[in-house]
C-alpha cells in the first residue's frame, strides 16, 4: 500500500474509537449524550503557569490557554493522534484526507454540521483562509510549514506545499487549531492579539477568568453534543508543590505534574480513588545555547555529555518515575523503548557514561587549561562557566539542574541555576536569551517530530526573535537535508537512512544533549470521573495536556 493509501485506511478503521465521529463520511457525528442535569466540575493542570492575562490566542505559546493547557477544549485540530500507538489516528474536523502530488498536496474533507461557539458554521473555506494566514503571516505558522497556498472547493479544504509534507501531518492536521476567520480576520496582528473572549468548534466555552486560572463550561453547539463534564477548571498554580497539594488533598482531580514519592504522597492518602499512570513519550534534553559562550564549543558539549549522572538525575530528581537516558544509542536522542525500531547497530554504539576525569580529558583535549580556582580556562583566557536556566515552577527540573550543577563543578565548571517565572522562562527559551535549559522534546508518531523540533533551521530565528524550534539555533544543512528527505517519502528504508543520519548528527555533535525520557504525567481521580486512559485501555495519553486532553475529556462519565 502506498502512503496515501495506507493513511486512508488507518483513518477509516477508526470509527470505533467512541466519541461519535464517523471516520469516512461527511456527515456529522452522532451527538455524545451528556447529562445536561450534571453540575460535576472537572478540575486539572497541565503545568504550573503562575499569574495569567486574558489572552487566549492559540498561535501564542505564552497565551493564558496555551501555559494552562486550555486551548484544546475552545479550538480543535482536524485531525487527533495516539501517540503511544503510532499510526493511530482520530478523524476530527476532518472527516478523511488524502495526499497528492507527491506529498506537496494533502486534501481534507471538513465535516458538515460543526458550528462555532457562536453557532456560526465552520466550513472548508475556514481551514483555507487559516492555512493561507500562516503563508502570509509566518508568526503564525508556529510549526514552519511549507505552505505555498489553500483552497476549498464545497467540502472539501486543498493545503499545497512547495515540499513533500508527509511527516508533517500531525503538525498540519494535530496541532494546528482552527480559529474563525472572522474573528482573526479582522485583526492587525493575529500572532500578538489576545483573543479575550475566544471563539472556536471545541466543547467548551469560556466562563470565568481571572489572574489565577479560568473556568470553561459546556459549548450548546458542539458538533458531537454537549459533553458529559459539565465544567472545567483550570487554576493558575504557582508551583509543583502548591498544584501537588491540592492533588493530596483531592481537589484537583487530574494532575500532569512530577510528585515525589508519589506512591506514598499521593496514592497513599486515597488508594481506591488515586491513581497514576507515567507513559514514556519523548526525550529530555539539555538546551544549550549554540550562539553563546561556552557552548559554541563542542568539546563543551562532549564534556557536559560525560560529566552528568543520568542515572542519579533520574532515581533523586525525578524519583524514578522518568528514566535516565542510558543504554545502547541514548546519545542520539531517541525515546526509548517506543523508538526502538529506529536504532541500527550504526547508531547503538552511540552511548555514555558517567566519567568526570572523562569530561576533564575531553576539555584539556581542546585547549582548556585548570585555572587556579578549580575552573577550565578557554584558550582564550575565559572561564568555563554558565547557568541553567528553569522555571520556578517546575520543582523537579530545579532539582535536575542542581544536581547537574553541582556534578559539572567536579569536572571543572563553573555552573549555577538561575530560577525565573514560566513566562520569563518560555520566553527567554523562544529568543535565545539563555546559556543552558533543560527541557521536555516533542511528541510525534515517529522520531521526526522529536529531531525536526530540536534541528530544522527553518524554525530557529537570531537571537532576539521568536523561534519555535531549533532553541540552541544549531545550523546544519545536512539535519536540514534528512528532515527534508524523511518528509519527501514514504519509503520506509529510505526513511530509517534519514533517521540514522540524524542519530548521528545528535550524537556526534551534541546540538542538545539528552537527559532522560519524558513521560506522559497523569494523576487522576476516580471519585468523580470514570473513562480515563490507561495502561490496558491506551486510547490517549494520559496526561492532561493539550490537545490530547480534549481527547480523555469527551471519554470521561461523572460517577452516578
Amino acid at each position: 500500500m502506498n502512503h496515501r493509501t495506507k493513511m486512508a485506511a488507518a483513518l477509516c478503521a477508526l470509527s470505533l474509537f467512541g466519541v461519535g465521529v464517523a471516520a469516512c463520511s461527511s456527515s456529522s457525528a452522532a451527538p455524545s449524550a451528556s447529562s445536561s442535569s450534571s453540575s460535576a466540575t472537572l478540575t486539572l493542570e497541565s503545568s504550573p503557569s503562575g499569574p495569567i492575562t486574558r489572552d487566549f490566542n492559540p498561535f501564542s505559546p505564552t497565551s493564558a490557554s496555551n501555559i494552562l493547557g486550555s486551548t484544546a477544549m475552545i479550538y480543535e485540530p482536524l485531525l487527533q493522534f495516539n501517540l503511544l500507538k503510532p499510526g493511530t489516528t482520530y478523524p476530527w474536523l476532518a472527516t478523511s484526507y488524502a495526499w497528492s502530488n507527491g506529498g506537496r498536496t494533502i486534501t481534507f474533507h471538513i465535516r458538515s454540521g460543526v458550528k462555532y461557539s457562536n453557532g456560526t458554521p465552520f466550513t472548508a473555506a475556514d481551514v483555507a483562509w487559516e492555512f493561507n494566514l500562516e503563508k502570509k503571516d509566518p508568526s503564525t505558522n508556529v510549526w514552519g510549514l511549507p505552505l505555498t497556498s489553500a483552497s476549498s472547493s464545497g467540502s472539501n479544504a486543498v493545503i499545497n506545499f512547495s515540499t513533500p509534507a508527509y511527516s508533517l501531518l500531525y503538525y498540519v492536521a494535530g496541532e494546528t487549531y482552527m480559529v474563525d476567520p472572522s474573528v482573526y480576520g479582522k485583526v492587525a496582528n493575529p500572532f500578538t492579539y489576545a483573543d479575550p473572549n475566544p471563539i472556536g468548534t471545541g466543547p467548551y466555552v469560556l466562563s470565568t477568568f481571572s489572574s489565577g486560572g479560568v473556568t470553561l463550561t459546556r459549548n450548546p453547539h458542539y458538533w458531537q453534543g454537549e459533553p458529559h463534564v459539565a465544567k472545567l477548571d483550570f487554576p493558575a498554580y504557582d508551583s509543583n508543590t502548591t498544584a501537588n497539594l491540592d492533588l493530596e488533598q483531592g481537589t484537583l482531580d487530574w494532575g500532569g505534574n512530577f510528585v515525589s514519592d508519589i506512591k506514598s504522597a499521593y496514592v497513599g492518602k486515597d488508594p481506591s480513588a488515586n491513581h497514576y499512570w507515567d507513559a514514556p513519550l519523548q526525550t529530555e534534553a539539555i538546551i544549550p545555547n549554540l550562539d553563546k559562550f561556552p557552548f559554541n564549543s563542542l568539546a563543551v558539549r562532549e564534556a557536559v555529555a560525560v560529566g552528568i549522572d543520568r542515572t542519579v538525575i533520574s532515581d533523586d530528581g525525578e524519583d524514578y518515575q522518568q528514566p535516565p537516558a542510558v543504554g545502547p544509542g541514548t546519545l542520539t536522542g531517541l525515546t526509548m523503548p517506543i523508538d526502538k525500531s529506529y536504532l541500527t547497530p550504526a547508531t547503538d554504539k552511540y552511548s555514555t557514561t558517567y566519567n568526570t576525569a572523562e569530561a576533564k580529558k575531553i576539555l584539556e583535549a581542546a585547549g582548556w587549561k585548570m585555572g587556579s580556582n578549580g575552573y577550565f580556562v578557554s584558550p582564550s583566557g575565559q572561564t568555563l562557566a554558565f547557568t541553567f536556566l528553569d522555571a520556578a515552577a517546575y520543582t523537579d527540573f530545579l532539582t535536575d539542574d542542581q544536581i547537574m550543577a553541582s556534578e559539572l563543578k567536579a569536572a571543572g565548571m563553573d555552573v549555577t541555576v538561575s530560577a525565573v517565572s514560566v513566562t520569563a522562562w518560555t520566553t527567554d527559551l523562544d529568543t535565545g536569551s539563555f546559556q543552558a535549559i533543560s527541557h521536555w522534546g516533542t511528541g510525534g508518531p515517529s522520531p521526526y517530530y522529536l529531531y525536526y523540533n530540536w534541528l530544522d533551521t527553518s524554525l530557529a530565528k537570531p537571537i532576539g526573535q521568536v523561534a519555535t524550534g531549533d532553541y540552541e539555533r544549531f545550523n546544519s544543512p545536512q539535519a536540514d537535508a534528512y528532515l527534508s528527505s524523511f518528509s519527501s517519502t514514504d519509503n520506509t528504508a529510505t526513511q530509517l537512512a534519514d533517521m540514522v543520519g540524524l542519530e548521528k548528527i545528535v550524537a556526534t555533535q551534541l546540538p542538545v544533549i539528552p537527559i532522560f525520557y519524558g513521560v506522559a504525567w497523569d494523576e487522576y481521580n476516580t471519585a468523580k470521573f470514570t473513562g480515563w486512559p490507561t495502561a490496558s485501555n491506551e486510547y490517549a495519553p494520559g496526561e492532561p495536556s493539550q490537545p490530547f486532553n480534549e481527547i480523555t475529556v469527551l471519554r470521561l462519565r461523572p460517577v452516578s
